[in-house]
């Protein structure tokens, strides 16, 4: 069951990335590419640690740290524009 919700929220963090992407090419948002990029991380991560994929520790450590760091700038970025 709890492996059920975890693909669950693999498929939303999915979504989340590709809305990301509309917002780069539809709505013409930079912050767009923060956000696929952040999701897209999370999704690769997520799924490689749920199917037992042997990555290197290191490397999924350092996409996890690129993740936070692309979330904490892109929302920075959000947060200091002007209306």
């Amino acid at each position: 069951m709890l492996e059920n919700l975890q693909y669950l929220s693999i498929g939303i963090e999915i979504i989340v990335a590709i809305l990301g992407l509309l917002l780069v090419f539809k709505k013409k948002k930079n912050y767009g590419y923060g956000i696929f990029l952040t999701f897209g991380i999370y999704v690769f991560y997520d799924f490689a640690k749920l199917r037992g994929i042997n990555f290197s520790a290191d490397l999924l450590y350092g996409l996890f740290f690129i993740a936070s760091v692309s979330a904490l700038w892109f929302v920075f970025m959000i947060y200091k524009r002007r209306k």
